[in-house]
């Protein structure tokens, strides 16, 4: 007898190993492709820092162990179908003397298994189970929310140094530009063809120019340090970012510019919509385990136990039993039936979140749809605009050259003409940031 307990100890013990998925729960995997990464390599692309940036979100890891903590919890709920086996074993050393008698030393021990089997509960574990599935999956919906947010902040981050950059360009074009002119007014001032007020206007517009480009370069680290920050990097990071190309291909939706449409996807893909929906299923399912809370459960149950004492002269005895076993809990001072509304209560509560939800979402499309459309509409009018410019500054400046126009005209001319150039940068990446704030409100990256 004494093997057998022996045997079931070890067999169990093995069995409670930890990390040991017996039903299979532990199935979201952490991302990879970050490993492979050289973040000093030159020309890093939005795939490339998207990458870094999910492997290396605290934040992201917080929401994929939550995940991992709801697996654990369906696993426990489905250990609920699993019978329970208890083992004790107690050894000690007694003594006895009766007055006119020897002293009597005695060692017993014992050992003993029970096992107690829950074969029917009224739904109660099924309930169990769907809870824990509901709440894994909306689990799962946030930590996906949670992606599509970094995406989402990692590719804007990217767009912003790409446009500082186009707007330090930009702005150095500009003061070559003011450069031009004030040397220009220079040699006029000293042929005597212009006057000293000529000279100090161009001047100081060139001066402030230089000055724009030093606020530019300063924006230029800002946004530096910002993007090494999403990657969980020192601000001080040097990300060598390959271009992007100002091509009219990259500005169009690819699923397409219809807004009813664009809605519709979203309603279907959206994470937080999917997580509510979650939400309302676990609502559900605890009505039906807060109820079963009040109902009987069957079990079957059975116990073996040896004792010995060490003498022959008291042998060691063996007992088994088995049977069935029946729990109702008939009175438990109103905390099933207060149990059962709290649960209804969180259901409606759940309802009402999802459709909260599918109406703000649906703003949110329609939002930064018409943003998208906006900010086609301002690139298309930089762009004509800016050429407008780029002729008006040559003839001013070819007038000015030959005495036909003075120094205001020349100026505005140079002033327009940077406005244009850094309306163009913003107008083009306001508008690849408009996209990729339409795709994150439909659910799309």
């Amino acid at each position: 007898m004494k093997k057998y307990f022996t045997v079931l100890a070890l067999c169990l013990m093995t069995a409670a190993v930890n990390g040991l998925d017996i039903f299979g729960v532990y199935k979201t995997t952490a991302p990879e492709g970050c490993s492979g990464v050289d973040i000093t390599a030159e020309g890093l692309t939005l795939a490339d820092l998207t990458a870094v940036a999910i492997c290396n979100n605290p934040a992201l890891s917080a929401d994929y162990m939550a995940v991992k903590a709801k697996e654990a919890s369906l696993g426990a709920s489905k250990a609920g179908y699993m019978p329970n086996i208890t083992i004790s074993a107690q050894g000690d050393i007694t003594g006895t003397k009766v007055e006119d008698t020897n002293f009597v030393q005695r060692e017993p021990y014992n050992a003993s298994a029970a096992l107690n089997w829950l074969i029917y509960d009224f739904g109660g574990r099924s309930s169990s189970v769907k809870l824990s599935k509901a709440y894994l999956s909306s689990a799962k919906y946030a930590y996906d929310a949670s992606l599509q947010q970094t995406v989402l902040q990692v590719h804007s981050a990217y767009l912003n140094v790409l446009g500082a950059k186009e707007s330090l360009k930009s702005a150095q074009a500009s003061m070559k530009t003011y450069q031009k002119s004030y040397e220009e007014s220079s040699k006029r001032y000293d042929l005597g063809m212009a006057s000293l007020v000529d000279k100090l206007q161009a001047k100081t517009a060139y001066e402030q120019s230089t000055l724009t480009v030093s606020k530019a370069q300063n924006t230029l680290k800002q946004n530096e340090g910002a993007l090494a920050a999403l990657l969980n990097l020192s601000p001080d990071t040097q990300l060598k970012l390959k271009e992007v190309s100002a091509d009219d291909a990259i500005i169009g939706l690819e699923s397409g510019n219809d807004i009813k449409e664009l809605m519709s996807y979203a309603l279907q893909m959206r994470p937080e919509i999917k997580q509510q929906q979650s939400n309302v299923a676990a609502g559900k399912a605890a009505i039906t385990s807060a109820r079963s809370n009040g109902l009987p459960s069957i079990s079957a149950v059975a116990k073996a136990s040896y004792d010995d004492n060490w003498k022959r002269s008291n042998p060691y005895t063996e007992g088994t039993s088995a049977g069935l076993k029946l729990s109702w809990p008939i009175f438990s001072g109103f905390n099933t039936s207060y149990g059962v509304s709290k649960a209804k209560y969180e259901y409606e509560q759940a309802k009402d979140n999802l459709e909260n939800s599918k109406t703000a979402v649906l703003n949110e499309v329609w939002s930064y749809y018409q943003n998208y459309n906006t900010a086609v509409q301002a690139y298309q009018i930089s762009k004509q605009i800016l050429a407008t410019a780029q002729e008006n500054e040559k003839v001013v400046s070819r007038y000015y050259e030959v005495g036909k126009s003075d120094i205001l005209n020349l100026l505005t001319a140079d002033a327009n003409l940077a406005d244009a150039r850094q309306g163009l940068v913003n107008a083009y990446y306001g508008l690849l940031i408009s996209k990729a704030n339409l795709y994150r409100a439909i659910g799309r990256f």
